[in-house]
């Protein structure tokens, strides 16, 4: 009997059993169908690293956003070696110098490794002065060379000689902060208004969906850049950045408040709305504490999928150069290089910012499509 009951028992700890399915909350049971989906929980912590490494992005650069290896600019990406010629294997990886060479016909300038020149990479060694998230002023980076005067390029350099490795890691929080803000603003509007116009309708409601109809008719791409290009050019980088925000807040919160009225309308008449009105409670606190929480995992799902477009809408403004402006280190400042196509064919390194958006929108995706199927747990 004992062994017949073990298996049973391993599988409530994991699972749970069919008495367990039958008393568990809503949430529970999304939980245990969400981590079936073995893509979004990748993509969950995939997304938990890239907000790690933006939050503590001046530690993990070797550099700051701003230094210059003036005597390697457009240089290739380094290799990281861990065999050594003459010793052979060893756990502490070295890179070699640099040794710059120059096309007699074309004058086009590279960078060969120099054996002669070999140095060690450190983890948690000293290196240029910074303040970690503005305030603690610190020296210590992940990783480096004992000498930062030396060149450590792990993705190559730009024109100016900039580490794109660092500044990609800079560039990670200014542009996955923006997706999280950008929403923050979009859901509050979309929520708000949505709710309102389901729940009272008449006027109210006629107002509200003819203003969602002309947002929408409008082309996005062109009224976001008339938008930017009506901001103050005198603007510093934080005013900017917020404006921004407030952008695409205003354009992107009509999807979701058109749907949050349709599910509005549908509970509204429900006999537990009419219990709360018949008790006292204002229509606002209908709204917000009987009707949304109905269909909070909707919502959920409807911000992961928004994130990555809001993401890519900084990305496709700052490219363009309407956006934000250097010296503020995004992805889509750093792609600004990436437009000659005569560069990027000598210097395709440039499109390194590229493979981290395709990467964190996918990862978006991936995480929102889990949702959405354990958003029903009862499929």
């Amino acid at each position: 009997m004992n062994r017949l009951r073990r298996p049973k028992v391993k599988q409530q700890n994991k699972r749970g059993t069919d008495n367990d399915y039958e008393v568990a909350s809503q949430w529970k049971l999304m939980w245990w169908k969400f981590i079936k989906h073995r893509m979004a929980v990748f993509s969950a912590i995939m997304l938990i690293i890239f907000y790690l490494v933006a939050i503590f992005c001046e530690f993990l650069a070797p550099t700051l956003q701003d230094s210059r290896y003036t005597q390697y600019k457009n240089a290739a990406p380094q290799s990281i070696h861990f065999v050594d010629p003459n010793k052979g294997f060893q756990l502490r990886p070295f890179v070699y110098g640099l040794t710059e060479k120059v096309d007699k016909d074309t004058f086009k300038r590279t960078f060969s490794e120099d054996p002669e020149k070999k140095f060690e990479i450190y983890f948690f060694t000293k290196g240029e002065s910074y303040k970690l998230w503005g305030l603690i002023p610190m020296d210590r980076h992940l990783f480096g060379l004992k000498d930062p005067k030396e060149a450590l390029i792990v993705m190559g350099t730009d024109k100016l000689g900039h580490d794109l490795f660092s500044r990609i890691l800079y560039g990670a929080r200014i542009s996955l902060s923006f997706g999280l803000l950008g929403i923050v603003l979009t859901l509050f509007l979309g929520l708000l208004l949505g709710g309102i116009s389901g729940y009272l309708g008449g006027v109210t409601d006629t107002i509200i969906q003819r203003t969602i109809d002309l947002l929408i008719c409008i082309p996005t791409i062109p009224l976001w850049m008339a938008l930017t290009a009506a901001l103050p050019r005198d603007w510093s980088a934080l005013q900017t950045y917020f404006g921004l925000i407030i952008i695409f807040s205003i354009i992107g919160w009509t999807g979701l408040a058109r749907v949050v009225r349709g599910k509005i309308l549908s509970l509204r008449e429900e006999d537990f709305t009419m219990a709360a009105r018949l008790a006292g409670a204002s229509d606002l606190r209908i709204i917000r504490k009987h009707l949304l929480p109905s269909f909070a995992s909707y919502i959920i799902v409807n911000v992961t999928l928004s994130i990555p477009g809001t993401i890519l809408g900084e990305t496709a403004l700052s490219f363009l150069g309407i956006g934000l402006q250097a010296p503020v280190v995004s992805w889509g400042v750093l792609l600004q290089d990436a437009q000659n196509l005569e560069t990027l064919a000598h210097h395709p390194w440039l499109l390194w910012p590229a493979a981290f958006i395709i990467m964190t929108v996918l990862m978006f995706n991936f995480l929102g499509d889990g949702l959405r199927d354990a958003a029903d747990p009862y499929k």
